[in-house]
């Protein structure tokens, strides 16, 4: 699921640049914040970056490309055991919680599409063409494993 998130941001990306309402540009980024976020929770590293960054379209690309590896390497020393593992951490509210791994892996994927559909509306209102970053069309076109 990490992948496909990974392909419909950049696909989301893709169409922003094509033409660019405010709003839009910003729950991008607010998306890439928010996965660095939740990143840095489960490595227990914190994340350099504000939950809503002030980033442009190249800004965004790059943390794309830094979130495209990062996400594989942090999956890539999980076991199966590891997604009932709880994660604790203090919301932005600064109220302390515990999730699992595996929850957290979910909000993330859902968090994004969440945005992804604003964004697409928001780019089809003013007169663009929204990305089309369903997770079935992917899956039928190859473009994600």
């Amino acid at each position: 699921m990490l992948r496909y998130d990974g392909w419909a941001n950049a696909e989301t990306l893709a169409s922003l640049r094509r033409g660019t309402p405010p709003s839009a540009e910003r729950w991008l980024a607010h998306v890439v914040g928010a996965e660095l976020l939740w990143l840095g929770r489960l490595t227990g590293r914190p994340s350099d970056m504000a939950v809503w960054p002030e980033l442009d379209l190249d800004g965004i690309g790059r943390q794309l490309a830094r979130l495209a590896a990062a996400w594989p390497a942090y999956l890539g020393g999980l076991a199966t055991e590891d997604l009932e593992e709880g994660v604790g951490y203090r919301n932005s509210l600064g109220e302390f919680w515990s999730s699992t791994v595996g929850d957290i892996l979910t909000h993330v994927v859902t968090h994004s599409a969440y945005h992804r559909g604003q964004i697409a509306s928001a780019v089809g209102a003013a007169g663009g063409e929204p990305a089309s970053t369903d997770f079935i069309h992917a899956v039928r076109r190859g473009l994600v494993e």
